[in-house]
């Protein structure tokens, strides 16, 4: 039988979960208490969106969450190059693309 060291945490991760959600818009809000993150799902053309996740966080953990999205971010444009930024903080609707007809 195999020992766990005694601070050692097993973490689950179900196959509906590990499929992921996906996300092109988070928007943050926050209390005194806590931050809150929805991630959106923007379709070309539709202009209403459903939120698809939420997560709730403690402002330490919030904190924490953005130091290991910046060091991940670095590390990542250590071997990929820069991610480019688009120009203006607008929810895109089009995508650029044709506009979705029924």
């Amino acid at each position: 039988m195999e020992e766990k060291a005694p601070n050692q945490l097993s973490i689950e991760l179900t196959e509906e979960m590990a499929e992921g959600v996906y996300s092109n818009l988070a928007i943050i809000t926050h209390s005194n208490s806590e931050f809150v993150v929805d991630f959106v799902k923007v379709m070309p053309g539709v202009p209403k969106a459903k939120v698809k996740s939420r997560i709730v966080l403690t402002p330490q953990h919030a904190k924490r969450l953005l130091s290991a999205l910046a060091d991940n971010i670095s590390k990542f444009e250590a071997v990929h190059g820069t991610i480019k930024q688009t120009e203006g903080m607008s929810i895109p609707m089009n995508f650029g693309g044709p506009t979705a007809q029924a």
